[in-house]
C-alpha cells in the first residue's frame, strides 16, 4: 500500500515538474518571441499603468498576438515589471523581453526637428506645427511674444538668433523649450565668432556680425564663396556704398513676395531694402549657420566691390561697375543659352 501511495506521489511530482518545466519553456518562447510588428512603431505608455492595463494594451494595439502566458513572464523576471511611463520606439524584429527591458530603461524615443541654414523664424514654425510629438504653446503668438518667451530683451526680433540644426527630442517637450536651446547654441556660436572676429571691421555690436552672417547666408550656398561675399559687404559699407542685396529686399517685402524682384521693388521703401538705406538692415533675414558667422567675423581681404551669379553655381566677382555690367551680361547670355534647350 505505502509502495502505491509512493509511486502516485512521484507520479505527481514527475508531472508537476513537467508541467513547471513545460510553462516554463513556454514562457520562455513567448518572452523571446519577436512584436507582431512588420515596421517601427511608435507606444505611449501612460503614467500609473500596471501590469494588467500594459498587457491590455499591447494586445489592443496588437505588438503581441496572444498575453497568456505575459503575466507568468513578469512573474519569473520581476526586473521586467519595473517599466516607466513614456513614449518609446519598437523595432521589427524585438522580442517581448527587449521591449519589456526596454520599458524598464526609460529610454524614452527621440524625435528630431532640422532646422536648415537661411532658413526664416516662420520655417521654423512651420517646422515645430508638422512636429506632432511636441507640446505645441506657440499657435498664434506673434513674433514679439516668441521674443519675450525666448528671454529676449525687449523690442528684440527674433529672426537670426536660432542656431540651424537638427534637434532630438522626447515626446510631451515643448516646442518653446527646443527653441529655446536653439537660441542658447546661437548665443554660444555668436559669442565664439565675436570674440574671434577681425577687429578692424566696420561691426559695432555682435548683432551687425549677426545680421551679416544672415546676408551671407542667403547671397551664397557655395562654402568656398562666403569670406568673399562677406568681403564685398564689408569693402561697401567701409566706403559708405549700400549693400544693394536682394535678400535684404525679399525679407522685407513680407508676403507681398512672389517669387520675382522688379524695379518696382528696388525702389519701395522698407526698412530691409539696402537698395534705399545705407549700412545693416535693422536685424537679421535668416539663420545664419556657423560657416556664415566665421565668414562675416573674417573676410578675405579683397578688392572686390560686387558679384553676381555666374549660371554655374558660383558667382562672379568685380572690382568696379564696367566689370559687373559685363559679367552680368555674361550671365544672362548663360540664362538664355540654358532656356533655348
Amino acid at each position: 500500500m505505502k509502495k502505491r501511495k509512493l509511486k502516485v506521489v512521484s507520479l505527481i511530482v514527475v508531472l508537476v515538474l513537467a508541467l513547471l518545466c513545460w510553462g516554463y519553456q513556454k514562457v520562455e518562447r513567448f518572452a523571446d518571441t519577436p512584436l507582431a510588428i512588420q515596421q517601427e512603431a511608435i507606444f505611449k505608455l501612460p503614467a500609473g499603468t500596471g501590469r494588467v492595463a500594459l498587457e491590455g494594451l499591447l494586445v489592443r494595439d496588437k505588438l503581441i498576438r496572444n498575453g497568456a502566458w505575459f503575466p507568468w513572464l513578469l512573474r519569473l523576471e520581476p526586473q521586467l515589471a519595473e517599466f516607466k511611463a513614456g513614449t518609446y520606439r519598437f523595432t521589427p524584429g524585438m522580442t517581448v523581453r527587449q521591449m519589456l527591458k526596454l520599458l524598464a530603461s526609460g529610454k524614452e524615443a527621440q524625435f528630431s526637428a532640422r532646422f536648415i541654414e537661411g532658413s526664416r523664424l516662420r520655417d521654423w514654425l512651420l517646422v515645430l506645427q508638422q512636429s506632432k510629438y511636441l507640446k505645441h504653446t506657440l499657435a498664434g503668438k506673434s513674433e514679439a511674444e516668441i521674443a519675450v518667451a525666448l528671454g529676449l530683451p525687449e523690442d528684440t526680433h527674433p529672426e537670426g538668433r536660432l542656431y540651424p540644426d537638427t534637434y532630438l527630442y522626447t515626446a510631451g517637450m515643448s516646442d518653446i523649450a527646443l527653441l529655446k536651446r536653439a537660441h542658447l547654441r546661437m548665443i554660444k556660436t555668436l559669442e565664439a565668432a565675436w570674440q574671434s572676429r577681425d577687429t578692424s571691421l566696420p561691426y559695432k555690436t555682435p548683432e551687425d556680425l549677426l545680421t551679416m552672417a544672415s546676408i551671407v547666408e542667403k547671397e551664397t550656398a557655395v562654402p568656398e564663396e562666403r569670406t568673399k561675399v562677406a568681403s564685398v559687404f564689408i569693402n561697401r559699407l567701409r566706403i559708405g556704398m549700400r549693400l544693394q542685396t536682394d535678400p535684404t529686399v525679399i525679407y522685407g517685402m513680407g508676403d507681398a513676395y512672389n517669387g520675382n524682384i522688379t524695379r518696382k521693388d528696388l525702389e519701395t521703401p522698407t526698412p530691409y531694402n539696402t537698395y534705399v538705406i545705407s549700412g545693416l538692415p535693422p536685424t537679421p533675414i535668416a539663420m545664419p549657420g556657423q560657416a556664415s558667422l566665421e565668414a562675416a567675423a573674417n573676410p578675405a581681404k579683397t578688392p572686390y566691390l560686387y558679384f553676381v551669379a555666374d549660371g554655374k553655381g558660383g558667382h562672379q566677382f568685380t572690382t568696379n561697375l564696367a566689370s559687373h555690367n559685363q559679367a552680368v551680361r555674361a550671365y544672362r547670355q548663360v540664362l538664355k543659352e540654358k532656356n533655348e534647350k
